[in-house]
Order: structure tokens, then sequence, then C-alpha cells
């Protein structure tokens, strides 16, 4: 079966029909300037954040990311930012991103320690982040450019990019998307036989950590979002995770982590992650999943780290074709 996808880069092709569509669609949206001509450049809107409204122009045109989700949906969107932040990963961008995508996006530090007079250098006209991340820093931020800013990330990752679509104005293309993704996640179900099939196989996502435990994934994080969209079981133990996030375990306990199908990825060095350890282990060996085969190793950049639409319809293909198997 050919599986559909909303292919984000599609969306600087629509055609001019479409375009006049999401055009009109857009001019339903409040306008805070007090003037009719609704796509002059000092139109506003306001956007409820987790700080408050924020007024932001209805079509900003320089965009700073501050968080590898807010990188997602602005390129998913079809906008390329000014400025980003890196993640602690020696690609810089996430990997799964198209080169030519992340082509000449200014980086403007690490995630958590963004250089905000780098920041302030590319004159944006809007910034993008959430309040766990950069909360102590948005009295800062605000001087340089409206600041959005979701409450979370991660688990909320639909209604964080509802709200980015909404900053950039981008909230006709956000249902293409959003449909998209609906359409994909049915044919991956019904590829892999269909609702009641794929609810009786258990999956567990087992993140190797450098310098913390070993994650069993829990129900409350992105990862386990699309897990639950495709329909797809989770073992007993996802109960267990603290905050619905993980149950942490030392190499001792890995076999808590078994299940129908075994996910994993490693952050860090596989040795200091106790990766290499782990999976040589009797214990690993002789759990049901690696024995039947229904082991994978993912990309910790693309299931954990990329948070947003676009990183969802790789994940999603990846997974028909891991449990088609």
């Amino acid at each position: 079966m050919t599986l559909r996808s909303f292919r984000p880069r599609a969306l600087a092709a629509v055609s001019l029909t479409a375009v006049a569509a999401l055009t009109l669609a857009a001019c339903g949206s409040t306008d805070d300037s007090g003037s009719d001509s609704a796509s002059g450049s000092d139109a506003t809107r306001t956007v409820k954040t987790a700080m408050g409204d924020v007024k932001v122009k209805k079509a900003p045109q320089r965009v700073v990311v501050l968080d590898t989700a807010e990188l997602d949906s602005a390129l998913t969107l079809g906008v390329k930012p000014v400025g980003a932040t890196h993640a602690d990963v020696t690609s810089g961008f996430l990997n799964y991103l198209p080169k030519d995508q992340v082509a000449g996006i200014e980086d403007v530090g690490q995630m958590m320690t963004p250089n905000l007079e780098a920041i302030a250098g590319l004159k944006p006209d809007l910034i993008l982040t959430s309040k766990i991340r950069h909360g102590d820093k948005y009295a800062e931020l605000s001087k340089i450019a409206p600041t959005v800013m979701t409450e979370n990330t991660g688990y909320p990752w639909k209604e964080n990019f509802q709200v980015h679509a909404e900053a950039l104005g981008k909230e006709a293309e956000a249902k293409m998307v959003a449909d998209g993704y609906a359409d994909h996640v049915a044919d991956v179900t019904k590829a892999l036989g269909g609702k009641e099939k794929v609810a009786a196989t258990e999956v567990n996502m087992v993140r190797f950590v450098e310098g913390a435990d070993i994650r069993i994934y829990g129900k409350k994080n992105y990862i386990a979002t699309i897990l639950a969209d495709v329909g797809l079981g989770r073992p007993a133990i996802t109960d267990k995770a603290k905050d619905g996030f993980s149950y942490d375990v030392s190499p001792e306990k890995i076999d808590l982590a078994d299940a129908d199908v075994v996910f994993h990825s490693t952050y860090g060095d596989p040795k200091k992650s106790k990766e290499t350890e782990t999976t040589g282990s009797g214990l690993w060996k002789n759990m049901d999943a690696v024995k039947n085969g229904k082991v994978f190793a993912v990309d910790d950049q693309l299931w954990i780290q990329g948070i947003g639409y676009t990183a969802a319809d790789k994940i999603l293909g990846e997974l028909h074709k891991s449990l088609a198997k």
C-alpha cells in the first residue's frame, strides 16, 4: 500500500487557486490594527500565549525560533526562520530536517543558552519558544521582538503547533498539515492490519541517555502521542512513568522494558549512556522482543528531539516499515 503524507515541503508549491483560498481564509483572522487594510505591514493580531496576550504582525517576515519544536513548526508551515538555536548534537540543527530548508538559518546559540545579542542583531519581528525553556528570559526577549511562548513542549505538540501557526499567520496551512497527518495515520493503521490488530501489539520506546538512567517512555510525551494516534498498545510498565513521561531503570532492570516490539534510541555516547552495556547483556538478549527480532534502533534526533509534524510524518513511515516486517 502506498501511504499518503502531507508532504510539508509541498506547501511552497501550492497552486495559485489554493493560494487565493488560503489568503481569503487568513483574512478572516482578527485584525487589531484598527485598519481595514489587513494586509498592510503594520497590521497586527493578538495571540494568546503562556505569558498572556501578545500582539504580533499578521505576516511576520523575520522569525527567530529557540527550540526544535518551533523550528519544525516553522519549516512545516513553509516559513524559514532567520535564526534558530541549535540542539546539543554534532549536526547542529537536527539531521532529519532537509539541508536545503535549514541552509542560511543563522545559529543563535545552544538551545538553553541563546545568544540574545545575536538574536537582536537579526532584527526579528517574532520570536517563538516555550515558557519551560526560556520563561526566565521572557522580559529580555520581549524587548527584542514580540515573543510567543507556549507553556511546555513535547506532549502538547499539536496544540503548540496551532499557537505557532496563529503567530505566523498560517492557520489555513496548519489545517492542511493536520488533516494530512490524520490521513497518514489512518493509512498506517490500515496497512498494519486495522485497529484491532494494531491495538493488540504492545510497543515500548526506550531511550539511553548519557549521564542518566535508561528511560522507558510513558504515555505523556511526544513519541507516545504518535503511537497512540496509530492505535498501538502500550505495556503496563508505561503506567508507572513519573508524570506520564518515563519510568527510569538501570541496566539490571532492562527486562522491564520487554514488549511485543521495542524501539530504542541513544542520546550521547553509546558507552556513556549504557547502551553498549545494556544491549550486550543477557537480560536484554533474553527479552521476547529481542528473541523475536522485534527490536529496532531509531534516530534519537527524529523520534525524540524533533517534536513536530515534519518529524511525525517521517516517524509514521518508519513505524509502518518496522511493524510490517
